[in-house]
C-alpha cells in the first residue's frame, strides 16, 4: 500500500510548509546474540565524525541526486533498489502534506533501509536542505489536497482479518515483511492520519504496484483496515533518542593482529553473513564498513564497523589498502554497500566483499549488534535481492 516516505519533521516555522523526500518502511533491530565476537575496546568518546556537508548552495535536484536517487531512481519514480517507492506519484503527492513528508525525511523509517537524514538524528541534512528536496519533488506533481479530519471509526478486529486476506501477501507482517512497503513501522504509523490511510487504500498509487481498492472493498471495510492499522501504533515515542554523532576515533581495522579470514564469495562479490560472523568470532583481521547514513550506524551496527556512507566515498581514504579484507554492508541489502565495494575495487583493493544478506538479515539471525537501539526487537529482514 504505502511504502512512500522520507526524512524530516521541520520545526514549527515556515520551513514546515515545504519539506520532502519519501521513502520506505520495513525491518528492524535485534538484541545481541550469544557467541558473537566482542566489540573492539570502546573508543574514548566525545569527538564525533560530522556527516559530510552537501555542496554549498546545492539545489533540491542536486541534493536528491546525492542522497535519494540511489534507491528512488532518477526523478523520484522509484524501484531503483530495495523496492523503494515512487516519490512523485500524483496520488501520493496529492494526499501527503509537506509536514508528513518532512517527518519521513527527518526521522526516516527506523529498522528499514530508509534512514533518518535529519541532522538531529545524525544525518546530513538541515531544514533548509530538506525544504529544497521537498520543493524538487513537489514540483513533479500536485499540491497536497486538504484531507477531511475524521477519526478511525471502523472495527479493528474485522480489519485485521481483511489485512490478512487482502494486504498481507504483499506487505507481510511486523515479523516478516513482504516486498511491498512495511505498514507496521512505528514512524509511518505515527505520521499517517486516518484520512491519509483511507485515501491511499481507496485510490492506490498508480502507476506503482499499489492498486486502488475503492471498487474491491466497501467504505466500511476500508474503515476497518484503517482502524486496525492505527491500532498497531506503539505507546512509546516514535522518534529515537537524539543522536550525538559517530565517534571520530574508532579503529578502522578489527583485530589488527589476527589472521586473514577465509571467505568463499558468491559471484566473486558477496560473502555470507555466517562467514563474517565466524571471522569476528575467531578474531580475524578485517575492516567492516557500514554504508548506510550515519544515523543508522548510531542506531545499530555490527561491532567494530566504521561508518562510511554510500554518498561519501572520500572517507575510504581512511581504509588501509594493504590486502586486509574489507566487507561493506547496508540494509538494501546490496545497493549502497555495492557502491562502496565498487569504489574500493576502483582503488585496486585486493580483498573486498558485500555482506550478502545485509544488516537486517544479520539482525534477524541474532548476531551481535551494538548501538542505541541494539537491544530492541525488530521485524525480520526482507528477502535478499538476487
Amino acid at each position: 500500500m504505502l511504502r512512500l516516505l522520507a526524512r524530516s519533521c521541520l520545526a514549527p516555522s515556515r520551513l514546515w510548509r515545504a519539506a520532502v523526500c519519501v521513502f520506505a518502511l520495513g525491518a528492524g533491530v535485534t538484541s545481541a546474540a550469544q557467541g558473537s565476537a566482542a566489540a573492539p575496546p570502546a573508543a574514548p568518546a566525545p569527538a564525533a565524525v560530522a556527516a559530510p556537508p552537501p555542496p554549498k548552495g546545492a539545489s533540491g535536484a542536486e541534493l536528491y541526486a546525492r542522497y535519494c536517487k540511489l534507491c528512488h531512481g532518477p526523478g523520484g519514480k522509484g524501484y531503483a533498489a530495495d523496492n523503494a517507492p515512487s516519490l512523485v506519484s500524483s496520488k501520493f503527492l496529492g494526499s501527503a502534506s509537506d509536514e508528513y513528508i518532512g517527518r519521513g525525511i527527518r526521522f526516516g523509517r527506523p529498522e528499514t533501509s530508509m534512514a533518518a537524514y535529519g541532522k538531529e538524528r545524525g544525518g546530513p541534512l538541515d531544514d533548509t536542505q530538506i525544504v529544497a528536496i521537498v520543493a524538487f519533488l513537489r514540483a513533479k506533481g500536485p499540491a497536497a489536497a486538504a484531507l477531511p479530519e475524521q477519526p478511525a471509526s471502523g472495527d479493528g478486529k474485522r480489519g485485521e482479518a481483511l489485512f490478512a486476506q487482502k494486504c498481507q501477501s504483499c506487505h507481510g507482517t511486523a515479523q516478516a515483511p513482504g516486498k511491498a512497503p512495511q505498514l507496521h513501522n512505528r514512524e509511518f504509523l505515527a505520521a499517517a492520519s486516518p484520512a491519509f490511510l483511507r485515501r491511499a487504500i481507496a485510490e492506490g498509487r498508480p502507476p506503482t504496484r499499489m492498486p486502488a481498492f475503492e471498487r474491491k472493498l466497501s467504505a466500511s471495510q476500508i474503515d476497518d483496515l484503517v482502524a486496525w492499522l492505527l491500532s498497531q501504533r506503539t505507546a512509546g515515542p516514535a522518534a529515537p533518542p537524539q543522536a550525538t554523532g559517530v565517534p571520530a576515533n574508532l579503529p578502522v581495522v578489527i583485530h589488527p593482529h589476527g589472521k586473514p579470514p577465509e571467505f568463499t564469495l558468491r559471484d566473486e562479490r558477496f560473502v555470507p553473513a555466517e562467514q563474517v560472523k565466524r571471522a569476528l568470532d575467531e578474531k580475524r583481521k578485517i575492516v567492516i564498513i557500514d554504508a548506510r547514513a550515519p544515523s543508522d550506524w548510531i542506531q545499530f551496527h555490527i561491532p567494530g564497523a566504521i561508518s562510511i556512507p554510500y554518498y561519501d566515498a572520500v572517507q575510504l581514504d581512511r581504509v588501509p589498502n594493504d590486502g586486509t579484507w574489507v566487507v561493506a554492508y547496508c540494509a538494501c541489502p546490496h545497493h549502497a554497500s555495492g557502491v562502496i565495494v565498487d569504489a574500493l575495487r576502483q582503488r585496486k583493493f585486493e580483498h573486498t566483499a558485500v555482506l550478502d544478506e545485509g544488516i537486517l538479515f544479520w539482525k534477524r539471525a541474532g548476531f551481535s549488534l551494538e548501538g542505541q537501539a541494539a537491544g530492541q526487537p525488530g521485524a525480520a529482514a526482507p528477502p535478499p535481492a538476487r
